[in-house]
């Protein structure tokens, strides 16, 4: 095996060690998750099934499925035997079959059942149909790289958020024309929340654009459009956290989305979604999301929003260690684990920029293959808008230094209003200017020993390691109880969606975790 050196005089034995036990805290996790559904999970099986559209009332068709079931207590039995069964006896397809539920025509419920060998062989129709959707979509954008090509990394990352998926088409293609990458357009305010995806284009978000399967068509479309223009694959980000987090997984693999919010962790700590809903459906989702081609986005950036940045910086590295861990349980291999970490310590604090320096780097070395995330200043950025330039520029300093696989650039104005395009111009021509200017820094420059990085550096793999041996003793859900993670504290049973979990019944069988999950 090559011998691993590190610039910040990390001991890869710690490591080593940290990785393990941070693989017995997903294993504990992980076998919770194998005796449990979710409402969603279900939701996203009937999408992967071809179900699509909605009802008169206007709910989404998987939803009326999976409520079906819910109200009789049978969801645990779960959605692929009973409308397996409905296909048997009736003929007809799943699509045809949950309209017929939608107009109170069929109880799939209460059809005769056929011998359960022909009912799991009785959707291979539609299963195989799906995936092999969702490998062309694969195989379209590597065809694209290999034709036009890509930007070099960091990507530069951009976000678009008016509300208005078709004002977003135009800020995204002005914004692949200046020179981005990455194209992420934010969801609307609380959308993370609502346990059902909605339908359709959407003109009327707040604070960004509703993620449907319509909108992720429109933009993919707009964005490939652009990227022939430039002569660069421009990849498409969204959001697949919150209650409904495999089936946006899945809707983004048949659209050809690039890139997805998809962290383990972040909708129970900042949306109080309850932790076991979220475990369990991060589980189907990185497996979708693995199959796809798809870079995850995990969310370790935020814990640095609502906690000290410096004293805390351990937490995001056993979080980052423990998300690599859920990932690898779901089949998704490091090349898409986009781990997240952030410059957000206080500018004032004396030598901050070597501390976030050592972090980074620290982080390149601990996850070589994954294309790290590494998120710009927020918290302390003002109506100085001078300064926050000044920010962002040294920001993009480190993010090229350490090779960062993900930059997503920060915006001068970005505390007083909404970013114009101009202000993203700006931001932009930042990152491209001190990218190209520093272009091998980092294989220029040695650190010293004994010295403030490799002394940081060896302080936070310490703290996060001995951080991750007393969550292996008590577990991540107590851990989570107490508030390891960002100062915030939520319990086992509380939160959003909990009512959505269920104990697999002894028909349940769901055979697409055998056809994605590690696979391409």
């Amino acid at each position: 095996m090559e011998k691993r050196v590190s610039k910040v005089g990390l001991d890869f034995a710690q490591v080593d060690h940290a990785r393990e036990v941070a693989g017995r805290i997903a294993q504990q996790v992980q076998d919770f998750v194998e005796g449990y559904t979710t409402v969603a999970v279900e939701r996203t099986i009937c999408r992967l099934l071809g179900i699509d559209g909605i009802d008169s009332n206007e709910v989404p068709l998987p939803n009326v499925v999976v409520d079906s079931l819910k109200g009789k207590g049978l969801l645990g039995e779960g959605v692929m035997y009973f409308m397996g069964n409905a296909v048997l006896e009736t003929g007809k397809s799943p699509q045809e079959i949950a309209q017929d539920i939608a107009d109170g025509k069929i109880d799939i419920t209460q059809l005769p059942m056929h011998p359960e060998e022909k009912i799991r062989t009785a959707l291979d129709k539609y299963i195989n149909e799906t995936v092999a959707k969702i490998r062309a979509r694969r195989q379209r954008r590597e065809e694209y790289i290999a034709t036009i090509g890509e930007g070099s990394k960091p990507y530069l990352y951009i976000i678009v958020a008016t509300g208005n998926i078709y004002e977003d088409v135009v800020q995204a293609q002005a914004g692949a024309r200046q020179g981005a990458d990455i194209i992420a357009v934010i969801r609307t305010t609380g959308q993370s929340l609502l346990d059902y995806v909605p339908y359709g284009a959407t003109t009327e978000g707040f604070g960004g654009t509703y993620a449907t399967q319509e909108n992720f068509r429109i933009m993919r479309k707009a964005l490939d459009e652009v990227g022939e223009e430039v002569g660069r694959y421009i990849r498409l980000c969204n959001y697949c956290s919150g209650l409904c987090m495999p089936e946006i997984a899945a809707m983004g693999a048949l659209e050809g989305l690039d890139v997805m919010l998809n962290d383990a962790l972040y909708g129970i700590l900042f949306r109080d979604i309850n932790m076991q809903r979220t475990l369990i459906d991060q589980y189907m989702s990185r497996i979708i999301n693995g199959f796809a081609g798809v870079i995850i986005n995990t969310g370790e950036d935020n814990y640095l929003t609502t906690a000290d940045a410096y004293e805390e910086a351990h937490t995001v590295l056993a979080s980052d260690f423990i998300n690599e861990q859920l990932a690898f349980a779901a089949g998704l291999p490091e090349e898409q684990m986009g781990l997240g970490h952030a410059f957000e310590m206080d500018p004032m604090l004396t030598n901050g920029f070597l501390y976030e320096l050592a972090q980074a780097q620290m982080l390149r070395e601990i996850f070589p293959n994954a294309p790290l995330k590494y998120m710009p200043p927020t918290k302390f950025m003002t109506g100085n808008i001078f300064r926050g330039h000044l920010q962002d520029a040294l920001f993009n300093v480190i993010g090229q230094w350490t090779h960062q696989g993900l930059q997503l650039l920060g915006m001068p104005t970005e505390a007083i209003h909404t970013p114009f395009m101009s202000d993203r111009y700006l931001s932009i021509e930042n990152a491209k200017y001190i990218f190209n200017n520093m272009r091998d820094i980092g294989e220029e420059v040695e650190f010293k020993d004994n010295g403030i990085i490799k002394n940081r550096a060896k302080e936070v793999l310490g703290k996060a390691t001995q951080l991750l041996e007393n969550m292996e003793n008590e577990g991540l859900f107590q851990a989570l109880e107490k508030g390891i993670f960002a100062d915030v504290k939520r319990p086992k049973n509380g939160g959003k969606g909990l009512d959505g979990v269920t104990l697999k019944g002894q028909h349940y069988f769901n055979p697409f975790i055998e056809l994605l999950k590690g696979k391409k």
